[in-house]
């Protein structure tokens, strides 16, 4: 597993271990029952501070993505098919709202926007 940490970036520290291990466990990499990183040792891995690392995995805990288990560790809890589908339609939804914006500035039509989707669709 691995994550990135950017500090240039606005988003705090613990978010961003955060959102890449919830990306992990929504996209299939990170599977159901596998274990994580010790909190230690990501923190060590990551040069970073142990309670930065524990309030990430206190977060997925608390929005249902992993289980911690008492002296064994944190593992990846068994996911909610209808709950994934909810997270990706959410992400798509931002996606196209940025396009529908981007798209506006350029003055594309609707039209416009679909034979662009097509084109990319058959270049697949």
């Amino acid at each position: 597993m691995e994550i990135i940490i950017k500090n240039s970036s606005s988003q705090p520290i613990y978010e961003q271990i955060y959102s890449q291990i919830k990306d992990l466990i929504l996209s299939g990499a990170l599977t159901e029952g596998e274990m994580l990183p010790s909190i230690r040792g990501l923190a060590k891995d990551l040069r970073i501070s142990v309670i930065t690392t524990k309030r990430a995995y206190d977060e997925l805990e608390r929005e249902g993505y992993v289980n911690t288990v008492g002296g064994k560790g944190c593992f990846v809890a068994g996911t909610n098919r209808e709950l994934i589908r909810e997270e990706n339609l959410k992400k798509l939804e931002g996606h196209i709202q940025e396009i529908r914006k981007l798209a506006a500035s350029l003055s594309l039509s609707r039209e416009d926007l679909l034979e662009i989707f097509h084109l990319l669709e058959v270049e697949e």
